[in-house]
């Protein structure tokens, strides 16, 4: 019997000391404070991953994250095109706001005030299509400032093909949205600042803080789409949005440090994977988009540090068809984007790393402190006041137990 309790009490000191090392390495893996490692992974200057709010960024560093790298149509895996640039003097700028991004802008945890900068290349929703998760998740999410918007202007005889038409009639899609958060969360926070530019020829659409975004006209489908370039200090990042190659990006995407080109879905792919017909593969894929071995000649005419082909789904039976086609007009640096990727840029190198996404986050408190509630708000008319079911008591212990008792009486509704 003493036998028996002694290995008993050896496996059991053996679980306890496993567990005791699982945790501290856990701890250490997500850059806590470790207590059985030496160092927390998260703060090694080598390590291969990125963690949101980790790294501070140098006097003339440039971040860049991939928040939607996928195809006009959805997944999971992909979100539509959005692009996260991030600076070394706290400037951060978001190009092009596809649907499904602003869940991977949320696992960043950055403040809504501080991605409250959206510049626009095209309005096609897999381009714009998470408007409303950016502005009224934004501003449920805490933002405390009006967000900014730049976006190109419409043809004189097509103004509704312009950002501000696209933004004036989202509002007034959402009115019932807003009006009723109006009064109850911070009214400029709500509102949002429209900067519309002309989508014909190359243009300044903004230039504060030593950073100067240029935009000059892209080539898809009809009139108004742009690609843009961020020039800060001696950084510089080129963005396509969706083009087929044209002269305007040949001669303003040169010594560039990242160049982002779309580069669209094989034919085949899109014939053996969605389905399409011959025809209608072969004129989006290589017509109203950019074949990938066009973009990797464009890629060759503008020799970035790093190239970035993005715009495809990115799987193990399409990476390697995407990269050969590249690789037969471009040698030069590359990376073939997914979701989640970041792009560190110095003088001395560009790192590209994965993000370590923590999905269950909530948002991040915003730096201006809060802004309290203005304007008038609307409230239940009183035939639906009339059906609420009683339920005071109830309501009332719950004050009280979420340590909120002395602010009931004066919510309670007024019949």
């Amino acid at each position: 019997m003493q036998g028996v309790n002694k290995a008993v009490a050896i496996v059991g000191a053996f679980l306890l000391a496993l567990a005791a090392y699982a945790y501290g390495w856990y701890r250490g893996d997500l850059g806590k404070q470790p207590d059985l490692v030496p160092a927390a992974t998260a703060e090694e200057e080598d390590r291969k991953t990125y963690y949101p709010n980790t790294e501070e960024l140098g006097p003339n560093e440039m971040r860049v994250i991939s928040l939607g790298t996928g195809m006009p149509n959805q997944r999971k895996s992909q979100a539509s095109a959005c692009w996260l640039v991030e600076l070394g003097n706290g400037d951060k700028f978001i190009f092009d706001l596809g649907t499904g991004s602003v869940a991977n802008l949320s696992v960043l945890e950055i403040p809504y005030d501080l991605v409250n900068k959206v510049f626009v290349g095209h309005l096609h929703s897999d381009h714009i299509g998470d408007f409303a998760a950016w502005h009224i998740g934004g501003w449920v999410g805490g933002r405390q400032k009006a967000p900014r918007i730049w976006g190109p202007d419409g043809p004189e005889d097509h103004p509704e093909w312009g950002t501000k038409y696209f933004v004036d009639h989202q509002i007034k899609s959402y009115a019932w949205d807003i009006d009723g958060r109006s009064g109850r969360l911070p009214t400029v926070a709500g509102q949002i600042e429209v900067n519309e530019f002309p989508h014909d020829k190359l243009s300044v659409a903004y230039h504060e803080n030593g950073v100067k975004i240029a935009a000059w006209p892209a080539v898809h489908i009809m009139a108004g789409p742009v690609s843009f370039s961020l020039e800060w200090k001696n950084r510089k990042f080129v963005f396509s949005s969706d083009t087929f190659p044209n002269q305007w990006f040949i001669e303003h995407a040169k010594n560039a440090d990242i160049v982002i080109h779309e580069t669209f879905g094989t034919i085949r792919q899109n014939i053996d994977l969605q389905g399409w017909d011959r025809a209608n593969s072969a004129l989006v894929s290589s017509r109203v988009h950019t074949p990938p071995a066009a973009a990797g000649k464009v890629f060759s005419m503008v020799k970035p540090r790093m190239a970035i082909a993005y715009h495809f789904f990115n799987d193990e039976n399409t990476w390697e068809d995407m990269y050969n086609e590249i690789r037969s007009t471009y040698d030069g640096p590359l990376t073939l984007a997914k979701d989640l990727l970041v792009w560190n840029v110095t003088d001395d190198e560009i790192n590209v790393r994965e993000v370590v996404a923590q999905e269950a986050v909530w948002p991040a408190k915003s730096p201006f402190g809060t802004v309290p509630p203005t304007g008038d708000r609307e409230e239940l008319p009183p035939w639906l006041v009339d059906g609420i079911l009683e339920m005071e008591d109830v309501i009332e212990a719950y004050y009280e137990r979420q340590g909120v008792g002395d602010i009931y009486e004066e919510q309670v509704p007024k019949k």
